[in-house]
């Protein structure tokens, strides 16, 4: 047996903290015996004896079956180890294996955007403030940041494992928020995830923040316009699918289909009404977070 410092370990030296149970692992490692036996060599009552067996069961030193002898039904007691290996540390977990692959956010596949709108560049806004049609330029595939009102982008995610690997996990951050009019701290907006047509769940941003500057925001960008997000972090597991460790539904990752060389993820705002709605998507550039749409694929 294999002992850490950890907590799962305690139990085990807990059970050997005992001379009457390190007596009842001495008689075991000659033989089998049953609790009345370890009773009567012990000089203890069979009910003490079974409490101290019990404990060094629980510790997965000492395992039972019951026999009939005699007419009689007696609890045989064994050893499960005949040595303990100690490490004065704790087990280092076993490192996940997982494929990453990062997506700026310009390079969707389809986007529907109604105004309040805009994609931008580092260096330059493409086109003009409002206009959807200029979510189709070219130069669209160097943004680092869009906004719309109304409506969803869409991206292609490639699928790097191989056919024999399994999914386990996945993992998608980005920087995002709302989209009001100028900015407003007080903006909420039920934005929507959804992969390979699976509608993971919905999270509430609470506004289009700029009360202050982003802190990658570049030097030209205007102080009255989006600033920044909020990092979210979306996993989909064996246990659900989650936002920041917060349940957000019970799509669990065998409900997604995962075979295909590529997966559809799909970030929507789509219901608006008054002082409510819109996405804005910060890439490298802008916003707090000098990162993409990153998406890890943890597999087996």
């Amino acid at each position: 047996m294999y002992l850490t410092t950890d907590m799962e370990s305690l139990r085990v030296y807990e059970a050997l903290a005992s001379e009457v149970r390190l007596q009842i692992i001495d008689l075991l490692y000659t033989k089998e015996m049953h609790i009345k036996e370890l009773a009567s060599v012990l000089y203890l009552s069979s009910a003490i004896v079974s409490t101290h067996v019990s404990k060094l069961q629980k510790a997965g030193l000492v395992s039972y079956r019951m026999r009939r002898v005699n007419g009689g039904t007696y609890k045989y007691c064994s050893l499960c180890t005949e040595y303990l290996q100690i490490r004065l540390s704790k087990k280092e977990p076993e490192a996940r294996k997982f494929a990453e692959v990062s997506v700026p956010v310009g390079h969707y596949t389809n986007i529907e955007a109604s105004p309040t709108c805009g994609i931008a560049t580092t260096e330059k806004m493409i086109g003009h403030y409002d206009n959807p049609t200029y979510f189709l330029d070219p130069e669209r595939v160097h943004a680092g940041i869009l906004w719309f009102a109304r409506g969803f982008v869409e991206y292609k995610i490639p699928n790097f494992l191989f056919k024999d690997q399994t999914v386990r996990e996945i993992e998608i951050s980005m920087e995002i928020g709302s989209e009001a009019p100028h900015t407003n701290e007080n903006w909420p907006s039920d934005i929507r995830f959804t992969i390979n047509d699976q509608l993971l769940g919905v999270w509430t941003s609470p506004g289009d923040f700029g009360s202050m500057r982003g802190r990658l925001s570049p030097a030209w960008w205007h102080t009255d316009v989006n600033q920044y997000g909020l990092m979210k972090v979306i996993r989909i597991n064996e246990q659900g699918t989650f936002i920041d460790g917060l349940q957000i539904s019970s799509v669990k990752i065998t409900d997604v289909p995962w075979d295909s060389n590529q997966w559809t993820f799909r970030i929507s705002a789509e219901d608006v009404s008054r002082g409510r709605g819109g996405l804005t998507l910060y890439g490298k550039g802008f916003g707090n977070y000098d990162q993409d749409i990153v998406i890890r694929s943890y597999y087996e």
